[in-house]
């Protein structure tokens, strides 16, 4: 998961995930009702074995390999705050969020000017046809580079074009991405 994936799914939680693993299965539980076949088929792997993982008998009790830990984290990660995650997309869709970074920039610009990239703190609040765009981008499962293209346009017209009021033509090269995160509403 890269920068601006992981900064887009901090935006959309508003508490923490469980941190341990017994935690996080549990909370699997809680969702399916507590059902162990259904944990099990989620996560790709036999009743038996989910039912070893939740048991508290010590002589029975067996931890999760670190492919079943990497599933569990995600099927937790999809599962958490299913509604406060569809308000607060539909809030950035509608009225657009700030987007935090820290990324070396550059730009390709007539002859006369310093197009050398450096590194730039960039705060910038950008409309909700981004955040529609990236989203749109995200579920059809594109990746950073697609994702980095995406902010770059946009920072590009925002910050360095100031919105089509100067530097008509410049091209933004955004790239070495430190971190990524956006603040929504």
């Amino acid at each position: 998961m890269g920068q601006i994936e992981q900064g887009l799914e901090r935006a959309l939680r508003t508490r923490p995930i469980p941190s341990s693993t017994e935690a996080r299965l549990r909370f699997l539980l809680k969702t399916h009702q507590g059902s162990t076949r259904r944990v099990a088929a989620v996560l790709g792997v036999s009743q038996r074995t989910m039912q070893r993982w939740v048991t508290k008998k010590p002589q029975a009790h067996r931890l999760p390999g670190p492919l079943q830990v990497e599933a569990i984290e995600e099927a937790v990660l999809a599962r958490w705050q299913p509604r406060v995650r569809a308000r607060l997309r539909a809030q950035a869709e509608a009225e657009g969020f700030v987007f935090h970074t820290r990324a070396r920039f550059g730009f390709i610009a007539p002859a006369g000017s310093s197009d050398d990239p450096r590194v730039r703190w960039i705060t910038q609040p950008l409309p909700g046809e981004v955040a529609r765009e990236l989203f749109a981008a995200r579920d059809a499962g594109a990746g950073e580079q697609q994702q980095t293209v995406i902010l770059a346009r946009a920072l590009g017209h925002a910050y360095f074009r100031e919105w089509g009021r100067r530097a008509h033509g410049l091209h933004i090269a955004f790239s070495d991405i430190e971190f990524a995160d956006f603040s929504i509403g």
